[in-house]
């Protein structure tokens, strides 16, 4: 069961790190439909206090139409789609840029950069930058960067009360500057910010249904040996009554193959019901009981072997000098999280590794310590302080992996109260250092135990 186990791991891992190219960035139509809504209104309202407020000579008519084209607009959408529904990302696009071509009409029929409502430029493209990809947002901010050089080249006057008013060339094109840099900035700025907590959540989900295949994977060993347990019985009292029967059947009778391949097949579901019921630790009556936590660290490492690297595993004393460990070994329970976290770093080490990994368990006074090291090229330099985040890979791409196992790893030995170091030995290779502090009494959870407790 274990090699399945651990299978089912890699299999999660790469599937969802394969997975993540087709992330869909969309944004419903509700929410869409609202934020135009409020921006409407918000051009309606300028409109109107500059024009009766302020006194100033607002074109009203165009304005308006102009506002009132983008309201009917925004209406077909709100009528003829579901709000839950999700628009396509070169729909939300399309709206966006409307948006931009529709605010950049109204800055042209109202003094165009010199307006100080030019700042709202700076809106749809922020938006795409949010929830959108990189090509949309990149598209938009030239759309938005052509619109505002068009408006500092030509545009009706700005309706301001007092007559022939008008800015210095020099300022409007400071504006332009301005606006230019602006939307670089936060287009930029806004679409690494989401990206990244995209990334994020998405790492986050793959750790969740890891972890989730692992415990039910845990569950299906206890249901096979409380299965097989309650079958045994049973299956005991029908080989009994059919040898009984086998003996009291004379010689020759018709009967007797029939009684023979009763017994033949009964024998045979003892034994699969005693390969089922077969737990590979030993002393354990329940899928997550105590086991040595050497013996824990290999049964995480078996379905990784390979025949050129050796995999050697050692419990050193108190002192780390390398000798063995002369008191008890430390007991932990083998934990989906316990399995999976430990796995994956000695997967990869494996990997990596040119002839050996070697995986040294330290019980001391500070806590417990595993420390998972090979003699491959190591971890890049510039990675190290990086590594542990989403999509981060430590040591290149291999076979379209991008990085999600580490984080996995992680962020599931961390829920067992472990904090994990990474760096490089002075004589080449990679090294893992994952420590429980002294006083962390469960490891997800329960999972180091004394020895008393073990028995």
């Amino acid at each position: 069961m274990r090699p399945r186990h651990c299978s089912t791991m890699t299999f999660v891992q790469d599937s969802l790190e394969s997975s993540r190219p087709i992330v869909t960035r969309t944004v419903s139509v509700r929410t869409l439909v609202v934020i135009r809504w409020v921006a409407l209104a918000g051009q309606v309202a300028a409109i109107v206090l500059v024009a009766f407020g302020l006194g100033s000579p607002v074109p009203m008519a165009p304005s308006l139409s102009v506002v009132a084209i983008s309201a009917l607009l925004n209406l077909r959408l709100q009528m003829r789609r579901d709000g839950r529904e999700r628009l396509r990302e070169s729909e939300a696009a399309f709206y966006l840029a409307f948006d931009i071509i529709q605010l950049a009409v109204l800055l042209y029929l109202t003094g165009g950069l010199e307006n100080p409502f030019a700042l709202m430029m700076l809106a749809p493209v922020t938006v795409s930058a949010t929830i959108l990809g990189r090509k949309s947002t990149v598209n938009l901010c030239l759309l938005a960067l052509i619109c505002s050089t068009v408006l500092t080249v030509t545009h009706f006057p700005l309706p301001w009360a007092e007559e022939e008013f008008t800015l210095p060339d020099l300022y409007v094109t400071g504006i332009w500057c301005a606006l230019v840099i602006a939307l670089i900035f936060n287009a930029a700025y806004a679409w690494w910010v989401a990206e990244e907590a995209r990334q994020l959540s998405t790492a986050l989900a793959a750790t969740q249904q890891a972890l989730a295949r692992e415990q039910r994977m845990a569950a299906m060993g206890g249901i096979a040996a409380a299965a097989a347990h309650e079958l045994g019985s049973p299956l005991a009292t029908i080989a009994v009554v059919a040898r009984e029967l086998a003996r009291e059947l004379p010689e020759g009778s018709d009967l007797s193959e029939d009684v023979q391949l009763l017994l033949s097949e009964s024998k045979r579901c003892r034994e699969i019901l005693a390969s089922l019921g077969r737990d590979p630790t030993p002393d354990s009556g329940q899928p997550f009981s105590a086991i040595p936590v050497d013996m824990m660290i290999e049964q995480a490492a078996a379905p990784h072997q390979r025949d050129d690297v050796a995999v050697i595993v050692e419990v050193q004393d108190e002192t780390g000098d390398g000798g063995a460990l002369s008191g008890d070994v430390p007991m932990v329970v083998p934990s989906p999280e316990l399995l999976h976290g430990v796995g994956a770093f000695i997967q990869n080490a494996v990997q990596f590794a040119k002839a050996t990994v070697e995986v040294a368990v330290l019980m001391g006074p500070k806590g417990l310590t595993v420390t998972i090291e090979d003699d491959g090229p190591g971890f890049p330099i510039t990675l190290l302080t990086r590594l542990g985040e989403p999509y981060v890979s430590g040591r290149g791409n291999r076979d379209g992996h991008m990085g999600l196992g580490v984080f996995i790893a992680t962020t599931l030995l961390g829920r067992t109260g472990a904090k994990v170091e990474f760096g490089n030995r002075r004589e080449g290779g990679a090294q893992v250092i994952i420590r429980w502090p002294e006083g962390v009494t469960g490891l997800a959870p329960n999972a180091l135990v004394t020895d008393d407790v073990a028995r």
